[in-house]
């Protein structure tokens, strides 16, 4: 593949608009269109921070190809096609290639439990079954289950498997990532506030929940980080630190609804089991919105 879009910078894993129970799409074009004017580098609609498990798979391929459609190839699109199910994963993928994507996200199986080769089995199937990039998200809090370094340098050798989304929490897998599977592998921060320590050891960006609501001090951030600059960034690194923690002390698409509320850029609605954030959670979240300078006091 010559052609591979170059994949770097602040990513936002976008939320989904909901108005009285169905998807927003007026509001999702003008969030993409704000983010890109604010510098974003790229977009990941219906991912977990998209609310993708309790989308149908009309709407889900509705989100995909409205974001597509906004962005009109002004920044990248990684879509969503993640699933326990190796087959819904694929029809997913091929859905997402059919509409213009630049490339996939595909989350490890949850709740399955599948052994080493069966991770491996599973992403081997998505990628022969669709010719544009895959992102691999090793996310073990939530999926149980972890990527293998061994398995992810066995993955790293399949043509269009492009790199990964780590949301281990251990920076150090970013290091023996790259010494397993070369530094051309792209690896992307799955942690809002591991994103500058990743940088420093390899990464070449981050997939954000905090860049709905900050998407130009997160953009600028990357550029700073990406640069070299990490004098810049850890003082933009400074402002963002309470806010990528209150934003996760609950569920992270509940805290980022809340706050795009706040910029008055969507509202607080999100589909059960979530429910909106609680009233202590939404205190830190307005405080730290304020100290990374977002909010007006």
């Amino acid at each position: 593949m010559n052609d591979k879009p170059v994949f770097r910078g602040s990513y936002t894993a976008l939320v989904t608009p909901f108005a009285d129970g169905a998807v927003d799409h007026a509001a999702l074009r003008a969030l993409v269109d704000w983010q890109i004017e604010s510098g974003t580098h790229g977009l990941v609609p219906v991912g977990t921070t998209g609310e993708s498990p309790t989308l149908s798979h009309e709407e889900h391929r509705a989100v995909v190809e409205t974001v597509i459609r906004q962005a009109a190839g002004r920044v990248p699109v990684i879509a969503g096609a993640g699933s326990n199910n190796t087959r819904e994963a694929i029809e997913l993928a091929r859905h997402a290639q059919e509409a213009g994507a630049d490339g996939v996200l595909v989350v490890t199986p949850y709740y399955n439990k599948p052994n080493q080769e069966g991770l491996y089995q599973h992403f081997a199937a998505v990628a022969n079954a669709i010719s544009i990039p895959i992102i691999v998200y090793n996310i073990p809090p939530r999926s149980v289950v972890d990527i293998g370094v061994a398995t992810m340098a066995r993955l790293a050798e399949l043509e269009n498997i492009a790199g990964v989304k780590d949301a281990t929490g251990n920076v150090g897998r970013i290091l023996q990532q790259r010494a397993a599977c070369g530094p051309d592998f792209v690896q992307f921060s799955g942690d809002d506030i591991l994103a500058l320590a990743s940088v420093a050891v390899g990464a070449i960006g981050v997939i954000s929940v905090v860049s709905n609501i900050a998407p130009k001090l997160c953009a600028d951030l990357q550029n700073a980080a990406l640069a070299g600059d990490f004098k810049t960034a850890l003082a933009l690194q400074d402002r963002l630190t309470a806010l990528q923690q209150a934003v996760f002390l609950e569920a992270g698409v509940t805290g980022a609804k809340y706050a795009l509320s706040l910029l008055g850029r969507g509202n607080e609605e999100v589909r059960l089991p979530l429910v909106p954030s609680s009233e202590p959670t939404k205190k830190a979240i307005r405080d730290a919105m304020v100290v990374a300078g977002v909010l007006d006091a």
